[in-house]
């Protein structure tokens, strides 16, 4: 069925098929920094980069890095939000040969040490402000050079002043040393001779370029390898479905640089297809609301709950938002009533256009398909992009689903992840290639498909809390919460969040002869805080006398989730 493509009908003026340059991600880049030397490449807090700065930028870091000891091949640890350095640090590692590996900015320090050791890192670069994690995790990381970057550098005068009054007096110093070494020491300073930089680049369009970190069914972090062609894909695939990008169109980098469609569609589409990012290292309504009135931007992406906030935003209802030529939810499911509401906040701010739901997930960049530009159907999230395959089979087979038969949902296309890092046996698992010659990703997600190509997403195999539009994985956190010393079983679900979508919640069965007490549940999540993300945290515990088990001896979560719905 998925052969016939009943999608392609419903393209419009998007292309079906699409020309991927045998490039890198920094050979793109390039190519438009010097197509558009003169256009704007990146603006951070009012402060404007053009792309051949950018460019000469990059190049120069490239140069530092290989003389400090980074050489093709590396894995580097990436811990930043979304700051010029952070967008120069992805470039020149790509130029050089080496694989950054992003990780969250909020990361604790041991799961600081387990994303190093997950893919053999050697090398970090991470934020001022976040070097205390990075510290507490180098007796088990035993990085050989950490890069600490400071937000204030990329600031004007008088905002950097503000800056420190706010939050930069509270940042601890840094000891730096041959090891901890500051990037202002190794930034370009526009001296530099950029011919003498010029190097063959080292990278091609099937060369791993970047490793992003996913959770899985169990405790253990996934370590998926995205090639050249993997993210140029996206973001080519992104630029055909909501545009075409003329020079100046800008986009407001929101999402962070660790998640793909952040990286791949709010910054590497831009800056490969003559666009502009506004980057916004941490999003707040009315901030946004002002940037917007502001620079007047084209383009805006983020997960539902981001949405939701700004639908309910008076500022953000009094803008004009006829700039406008896309906004794209991704993420996390579009519910109907937040996408109505921001509908009408888009028509209320003089445009036509709509909230536009995206699927994918991390295996293949994050996005493989989006709701057409002008036709909605009510839960579906579109039809697959271009070049790219979707199909529902019968669960375990690659045998195809009827229309609107339930089953599980397979991508296939140039956004396929190469696989899990040092894992072929996991990679086996997931991506398969099936009798039509062609590699199949096995997502897991339960969903439908209709006459015309519409899918429908109805639910998770895999237990997964999205909070915010990131993934959570019940197990992580029951994994911390076991190790407490009165903790006999843990058993975490998602829970309905007004601010998040879903929230942790965790069933606790204490050891015999332990009182349940609030002391108790502040002990425990002082444990989380030590080990998981703010964002992975449990919001709330409750002590149980039984958990409910399965006929196999397994926690029966689903009875414990229909309790909960029982409470609404």
């Amino acid at each position: 069925m998925y052969e016939k493509q009943p999608w392609l009908s419903h393209f419009g003026e998007t292309p079906a098929t699409l020309n991927y340059p045998p490039d890198s991600m920094y050979g793109l880049i390039k190519k438009d920094c010097e197509k558009n030397p003169d256009a704007d490449a990146i603006i951070f807090f009012g402060l404007k980069t053009s792309k051949s700065l950018l460019l000469k930028q990059i190049d120069h870091m490239s140069r530092k890095f290989a003389q400090i000891g980074f050489k093709k091949g590396d894995t580097v640890i990436v811990c930043l939000p979304n700051i010029p350095q952070a967008v120069v640090t992805l470039y020149a590692l790509n130029r050089l040969g080496a694989i950054p590996a992003p990780i969250h900015p909020l990361s604790a320090p041991g799961e600081i040490e387990m994303f190093a050791k997950l893919v053999s890192a050697r090398m970090a670069i991470t934020l001022d402000g976040f070097y205390p994690r990075f510290a507490a995790a180098q007796a088990n990381a035993k990085f050989e050079k950490t890069i600490v970057c400071s937000i204030k550098t990329e600031m004007s005068f008088l905002t950097s002043i503000g800056f420190f009054l706010a939050i930069g007096r509270k940042i601890k110093p840094v000891p730096y040393s041959d090891t901890i070494i500051k990037w202002t020491d190794l930034q370009y300073t526009g001296k530099e001779n950029v011919q003498e930089l010029e190097q063959p680049d080292p990278s091609k369009d099937q060369d791993l370029a970047v490793i992003l970190f996913s959770g899985g069914s169990t405790s253990v972090s996934k370590a998926i390898m995205l090639s050249n062609k993997n993210l140029n894909a996206l973001a080519l695939q992104m630029d055909a479905a909501g545009g075409p990008l003329v020079v100046g169109d800008k986009m407001l980098a929101i999402l962070p640089v660790f998640h793909g469609f952040g990286l791949a569609v709010c910054v590497h589409a831009m800056l490969i297809s003559s666009g502009t990012c506004i980057l916004i290292p941490k999003f707040k309504s009315e901030t946004l609301a002002a940037l917007i009135k502001k620079y007047n931007p084209q383009y805006m992406a983020g997960v539902p709950t981001l949405y939701d906030a700004l639908a309910a935003d008076k500022n953000f209802n009094k803008l004009n938002l006829s700039s406008f030529k896309g906004f794209y939810g991704g993420g996390d499911t579009v519910s109907p009533e937040i996408k109505k509401r921001f509908d009408a906040v888009i028509k209320k701010g003089g445009s036509s256009l709509m909230l536009r739901e995206g699927y994918g997930l991390t295996e293949a960049v994050t996005a493989s398909a989006i709701v057409p530009r002008h036709e909605y159907r009510d839960n579906s999230f579109g039809v697959p992009c271009p070049d790219t395959w979707l199909k529902v089979v019968k669960p375990g087979t690659e045998e195809e689903c009827e229309c609107m038969q339930d089953g599980e949902i397979c991508i296939s296309g140039p956004t396929v992840m190469l696989g899990y890092y040092k894992e072929p046996d996991l990679t086996a698992q997931v991506l398969k290639k099936h009798s039509d010659g062609k590699s199949w990703i096995h997502t897991g997600d339960i969903g439908c498909m209709d006459k015309d190509g519409f899918f429908y997403f109805k639910l998770r195999a895999k237990r997964i809390i999205k909070t915010s539009g990131i993934a959570v994985y019940p197990s992580q956190i029951e994994d911390v919460i076991n190790k407490h010393e009165a903790v006999r079983l843990t058993c975490v679900i998602g829970i309905p969040s007004s601010s998040q979508g879903e929230a942790p919640k965790a069933f606790v069965q204490l050891k015999d002869g332990i009182e349940g007490t609030e002391e108790l549940k502040k002990d425990i999540i002082d444990s989380c805080i030590k080990h998981l993300m703010p964002y992975s945290r449990p919001r709330t515990i409750e002590f149980i006398d039984q958990m409910p088990m399965t006929n196999v001896g397994k926690v029966a979560f689903r009875e414990l989730e229909e309790r909960e719905k029982a409470k609404e």
